[in-house]
């Protein structure tokens, strides 16, 4: 099965991350416009900050450029449309504000390049993809720009694809490694159904913290925030405690203060809303789970495929095919696709 057969009729909103900057996530992009281009679909492009610039501002590399096909819809920074070499017909100016103007949601009258610029909060990022939705497009695809993994929250997007290059690493094995993390966080296991029903996304909404117990009883822990609350947290386990709502980020700090603390640790299950709300690292993750942290997500991510990128912008690359074939034996039930060398590696 084919990237695009994955996502057309199934999904409106759908988000493209990278595991680092250059990792090949604008190389997906392009694809999958040119591809839903071949049979017709119209679709929508925006982003979570900014992207389709020719020369990274951060690392100065040449990047590829985003090439928008007529029809296609896009919402970006009035600063960038007036760099785009694309004939646009304005059909909204938002309210919502970037460092580089407001955002617009315009129709390509004529196809050309653009640079992508979309809104900061996830909020107007989930109204503009339905205002696109309602000006035609079929298929809205939110650019997770900047290394923002934040368009994969399932609050966000329907399902995700994530892109993993040798950017990230010049140790082709270094970065197996982390792409399978990723993918095991993205595979975290949701809740059971009768704690959902504990109006935890009302708890989540108001970014509450609460401890339930075995009888299904609630306890408010009055905190703002995870970062620095480690220890608070796990001074209100005790041997009833069953499960820890934890509204926010989370880090690796958190769960280390709470260990010390907290006796009965263990026998608690963390709930999180979805994995981008999570912060640690590869190595972190395992030491949380030799000490038997068990954590489960609310909304569980929709992660459809992982694309590869061998090569990088900082003069050396990977066997394409033994990437690709490597990843495949390691995440034997996704998807593994090398988009530049046509797919042929779909599963």
């Amino acid at each position: 099965m084919k990237l695009v057969d994955l996502i057309y009729n199934k999904y409106k909103i759908i988000s493209v991350v990278g595991m680092s900057k250059n990792a090949g996530k604008t190389v997906t992009l392009n694809y999958l416009i040119e591809k839903f281009d071949e049979i017709g679909a119209v679709i929508g492009i925006t982003s979570t900050g900014r992207d389709g610039e020719k020369l990274d501002i951060v690392t100065k590399t040449e990047k590829p450029t985003i090439f928008v096909m007529e029809n296609t819809i896009i919402a970006s920074a009035k600063e960038t449309l007036l760099r785009s070499n694309a004939k646009l017909e304005i059909l909204e100016i938002t309210n919502s504000r970037t460092s580089l103007g407001e955002v617009v949601i315009a129709r390509v009258k004529r196809s050309g390049y653009v640079e992508i610029a979309g809104p900061e909060t996830n909020t107007q990022i989930k109204d503009i993809a339905n205002r696109m939705i309602e000006y035609g497009a079929e298929i809205v695809i939110l650019d997770g720009a900047i290394n923002r993994k934040t368009a994969a929250a399932p609050t966000i997007s329907e399902a995700t694809i994530l892109a993993t290059g040798a950017a990230l690493s010049r140790d082709m094995n270094n970065v197996i490694e982390e792409t399978v993390f990723q993918v095991e966080l993205y595979s975290l296991e949701v809740i059971e159904e009768g704690v959902s029903k504990l109006g935890l996304s009302k708890r989540f909404k108001d970014k509450e913290f609460i401890i339930i117990d075995n009888e299904g009883k609630s306890e408010f822990i009055n905190i703002t925030t995870t970062l620095s609350s480690g220890r608070v947290i796990g001074e209100a386990i005790n041997g009833d405690s069953k499960y820890m709502v934890l509204s926010g980020s989370i880090v690796y700090k958190t769960f280390e203060d709470i260990i010390s603390v907290a006796e009965n640790y263990k026998d608690v299950i963390y709930i999180v809303q979805d994995a981008t709300k999570i912060f640690v690292s590869s190595r972190e993750w395992k030491i949380l789970k030799k000490k038997g942290i068990a954590i489960r997500v609310m909304n569980r991510i929709n992660l459809l495929a992982v694309t590869v990128n061998p090569y990088s912008p900082y003069g050396y690359n990977f066997d394409a095919k033994d990437f690709l074939h490597t990843l495949e034996k390691r995440l034997p039930n996704i998807a593994v696709i090398d988009v530049m060398e046509g797919e042929n590696a779909d599963n």
